[in-house]
């Protein structure tokens, strides 16, 4: 299984979820593109910065490492990443799973008031270049734990070690203009992508799990399981007591309910 992080994270928010599953599974944890050890793309094209790119660059590694047929889960923006991959490449993807997200499409079609103060990092960073990358590059770690503490449930806490290395990658102004490249991408391409998919009614084929936050915005303005059951012919899943970062918050019962998603719809035999 591919395994893929959100903001402002890298593949290090598996830390305590991929040991668990890989007792039963091989597990593949990857940093998307401008995050990590991964790396940018210097491009004024939009679409060079989509889900659509970031997508086949994931399903290109997995090949890379042997693996043609894969389970995905996503939070956040890899959540994005792992159902455009879904869609796009229906032959790769056995299983996906999806944390605390919509659709892009989805979540524009409904924005209001509401999700323009909730979520206005997705406009934030999305502004024109060089507004936001010269903001962030003023106080990279003002940023960093204002998103990590904003979205997590009131008292979680996490390890120094871990908080600095989600820091440090916004120290890289090559990182963060990617990754502002791919929110104005959201906000453009993606949306488009989802718009034209669902008027088509395109499907995700294989089995979808969609896990989301009790306390989050996903929760309170949504019906995640009605949402996705527009784009997927088979959906399951529920909340979690936690904050957005379900992995680093409830990562004993994140990797329970992955882990028995994947052994009811993938059979007994682990991957």
């Amino acid at each position: 299984m591919l395994l893929l992080h959100g903001i402002p994270q890298t593949h290090l928010m598996w830390r305590l979820v991929a040991p668990q599953l890989a007792r039963d599974f091989t597990v593949v944890a990857t940093d998307l593109r401008g995050y990590g050890s991964s790396g940018c793309v210097d491009s004024a094209d939009t679409r060079r910065h989509s889900m659509r790119e970031l997508a086949r660059e994931q399903r290109e590694a997995m090949a890379a490492l042997g693996y043609d047929h894969f389970a995905v889960v996503g939070h956040d923006r890899g959540a994005r990443c792992a159902y455009r991959m879904a869609l796009d490449h229906p032959g790769s993807i056995t299983a996906l799973s999806v944390l605390d997200v919509v659709p892009t499409g989805e979540a524009f079609a409904h924005a209001d008031a509401a999700f323009a103060l909730g979520f206005w990092v997705w406009s934030f960073l999305a502004a024109p270049a060089l507004i936001p990358e010269t903001l962030i590059q003023g106080a990279p770690d003002f940023f960093v734990d204002h998103l990590l503490d904003g979205w997590a449930a009131p008292h979680h806490t996490i390890e120094t070690d871990i908080r600095t290395a989600y820091r440090q990658q916004f120290h890289d102004p090559e990182r963060v203009a990617t990754i502002c490249q791919q929110y104005r991408a959201a906000a453009t391409v993606d949306r488009a992508d989802d718009e034209a998919d669902r008027d088509d009614y395109r499907k995700v084929q294989a089995p979808v799990q969609v896990l989301w936050s009790q306390h989050g915005a996903v929760d309170a303005w949504y019906d995640p399981i009605a949402i996705w059951k527009r784009w997927a012919t088979n959906v399951e899943g529920r909340s979690l007591p936690c904050g957005h970062f379900l992995p680093e918050e409830q990562p004993d019962l994140t990797a329970q309910l992955l882990r028995t998603f994947l052994m009811d719809n993938l059979g007994s035999t682990p991957l």
